[in-house]
């Protein structure tokens, strides 16, 4: 048993809401309740736990290690929760179950859905990055918000958002100085593999532990981050992109109601999904590497690397 099973659901939810926006006053407006109400529970939560599950003082706000972990149960347990207060009148009212792989943040479409169809249940799902399509083929989950690409024809997928990749090294690495870098600056450095997302959390266990340099998307760096690592803007590697993916043949209303909320249709649209064609995607974004404030060291230029200036992108 989880050792935060313990902590009431509400609470759960609260510090949930928080740990995704990572931004206390939205968290708190979408909660509908005060900021310094939700601040109040998550310093309890602290206290309760023995343990920090924000960075005191960073800006903008970060996960703990500790709460990070507390991140991933939490989910869980909410999603246990709700399974077992749905009952047989959900089962019978018919019920979607979506997946979502590490990085996704799911809670604002599950709060539409919650308040456009209160007596149909919605049940969230941790799934591996690796099991994607399995879980989606075995049946154990009707959709699944998944990272591109997939090749699979029985697959229909709706490209959703772009994610921009980082690179975490240690804290005090002389990358840490920039906020954005590109590969010709770390080409000195030894990179842990990172192809398996899955396992993303032990990559960066071994930067912080001083064995190297990690790139993974932006949200992966997010939901693993610790106190002793920070994480830079990488201008010239390939973004990853999410997906919201379902059996081709098995678009049920249920499905289509959930597509429409992801794509932000009004209640009152119509839904037609199989025929909507991804908006044009727009070029990423090339800007130079710029300085972060306040870490020029010994009053000179920032250097990227010990042994040679950084390489800016331009003139």
């Amino acid at each position: 048993m989880s050792r935060f099973a313990s902590i009431d659901i509400v609470r759960l939810r609260w510090f949930v809401a928080v740990a995704e926006e990572l931004h206390f006053a939205r968290a708190a407006k979408a909660l509908h309740i005060s900021r310094q109400k939700l601040s109040h529970t998550v310093i309890d939560l602290e206290n309760e736990l023995g343990t920090k599950l924000f960075v005191p003082g960073a800006q903008p706000t970060q996960l703990t290690e500790d709460g990070a972990q507390l991140l991933r149960e939490a989910k869980e347990l909410i999603a246990q929760a709700e399974a077992e207060q749905a009952g047989p009148e959900s089962a019978e009212a018919g019920g979607l179950r979506v997946g979502f792989v590490p990085g996704v943040t799911v809670s604002k479409w599950q709060r539409i859905w919650a308040q456009r169809f209160p007596g149909v249940a919605l049940e969230l799902n941790a799934v591996a990055q690796a099991d994607q399509l399995t879980a989606l083929h075995d049946g154990r989950i009707d959709m699944c918000f998944v990272r591109l690409p997939i090749a699979d024809a029985a697959m229909n997928a709706i490209p959703l958002y772009r994610e921009v990749p980082v690179v975490v090294v240690p804290k005090e690495h002389p990358i840490s100085v920039f906020t954005e870098v590109t590969t010709a600056d770390l080409a000195d450095e030894q990179q842990q593999d990172t192809s398996d997302i899955d396992r993303a959390a032990g990559s960066i266990e071994l930067v912080a532990a001083g064995v190297g340099v990690a790139i993974v998307p932006h949200s992966i760096a997010r939901l693993h981050a610790r106190r002793d690592v920070v994480y830079r803007t990488v201008t010239d590697v390939a973004e990853t992109e999410i997906a919201l993916a379902w059996p081709s043949e098995q678009t049920t209303e249920l499905v289509e109601e959930f597509i429409g909320v992801v794509r932000g249709r009004s209640e009152r649209s119509s839904r037609s999904p199989s025929t909507e064609k991804p908006e044009p995607k727009k070029p990423a974004h090339a800007g130079k590497k710029t300085q972060a404030a306040g870490k020029n060291p010994a009053g000179g230029k920032a250097r990227a690397s010990a042994k040679k200036p950084a390489r800016r992108r331009g003139r």
